[in-house]
């Protein structure tokens, strides 16, 4: 399979497919560099969870000590404070039944932990069995949803896709002249309304469209704030049931985007997103500029959602489907 799930009416062949799914625009498939990349945008995490448990494991002696500290060190790097206990649980134990005596042993069995709780799949975007694939984009302002719809747009449409963007956020004016920007500048067409417009009717619009023309994946904005959250959430889930009413199933992922710098406040927006609207799959924008990439475990951990997609970079081709192998190899790197 593919960085993204495969699309039925795609107009390459398998061979062609299977080649475009797996190499970005610009540059060849190659895994060490992307693998480069990974590790230089966790930098910033790996100063302040990784170096800070390799100076906590010199010349140290096994004891509760160390233990508190280590937990310590993990709730700081926003892995939060019941998955740290757990995690730190489980070193402990690891290293009772293993007879260990050397602190500097931990590192390797906590990252063994860590992979564990991670799992070793990559979880792809959810695919429609039939066009239109519906994707609809929740979030709140400001953690990079437009930008997240963009590149997305970009990466289905180089991977041979017809794809349609409907902006269903008329909260904001700004938020629909964005989507214009990113669409012209993709290549895509933008089913719009004026400012204020009713988005359930925006996103019936937009997946009429979508039928009409024929296209492979909708990806459909949506609102990050109304007067309430009360009504922002009730928004969102009669979007859900016009789409869910026009094609059995739709929409078919449920995106949610989360800064990652917003660190244990991404987990509440999880939560309160997952459920009103049952998220399927998040997107973690601004990895790259984060210290708080112990999140994506807490996610896991704490909300059992995958992490799909993660942002590790400005460029366009810089959103990436979420690798958990590749991720700790990364965040353990010398």
């Amino acid at each position: 399979m593919g960085l993204f799930s495969r699309i039925k009416g795609s107009k390459k062949s398998t061979t062609q497919q299977d080649a475009g799914a797996v190499a970005p625009l610009e540059t060849a498939p190659d895994k060490p560099g992307f693998f480069g990349r990974l590790k230089e945008s966790l930098t910033k995490t790996r100063r302040g969870f990784i170096e800070k448990i390799d100076v906590l494991l010199r010349s140290r002696a096994i004891d509760e000590d160390l233990y508190e500290e280590l937990e310590e060190i993990l709730v700081q790097a926003d892995v939060g404070v019941n998955t740290a206990m757990e995690l730190v649980e489980k070193v402990r134990r690891t290293v009772k039944e293993r007879r260990v005596d050397d602190a500097g042993e931990l590192k390797d069995i906590l990252k063994e932990h860590i992979r564990d709780m991670l799992g070793d799949d990559t979880t792809f975007l959810d695919a429609g069995s039939e066009p239109p694939t519906v994707i609809m984009v929740v979030g709140v302002n400001g953690v990079g949803k437009t930008t997240t719809i963009g590149k997305l747009a970009h990466r289905y449409k180089a991977d041979g896709n017809k794809v349609l963007i409907g902006a269903a956020d008329t909260f904001r004016a700004a938020a629909i002249d964005q989507l214009e920007v990113w669409s012209e500048r993709v290549g895509v067409d933008l089913i719009k309304h004026r400012e204020g417009a009713d988005p359930a009717a925006v996103a019936f619009d937009s997946l009429q469209a979508a039928k009409a023309r024929r296209a492979d994946i909708l990806i459909i904005d949506t609102a990050g704030r109304l007067h309430t959250k009360t009504n922002l959430m009730e928004e969102l889930k009669k979007i859900n049931r016009v789409l869910n009413r026009e094609i059995a199933g739709a929409p078919h992922e449920v995106l949610l985007v989360l800064d990652a710098t917003t660190g244990q406040n991404a987990v509440n927006q999880a939560r309160l997103f997952g459920e009103a609207v049952g998220v399927t799959g998040i997107a973690l924008t601004k990895l790259d500029g984060s210290a708080k990439g112990g999140i994506v475990i807490a996610i896991k951990q704490v909300l059992d959602i995958p992490v799909k997609l993660i942002g590790i970079g400005e460029g366009i081709e810089d959103l990436r489907p979420f690798s958990p192998v590749d991720f700790v190899e990364a965040l353990f790197a010398e």
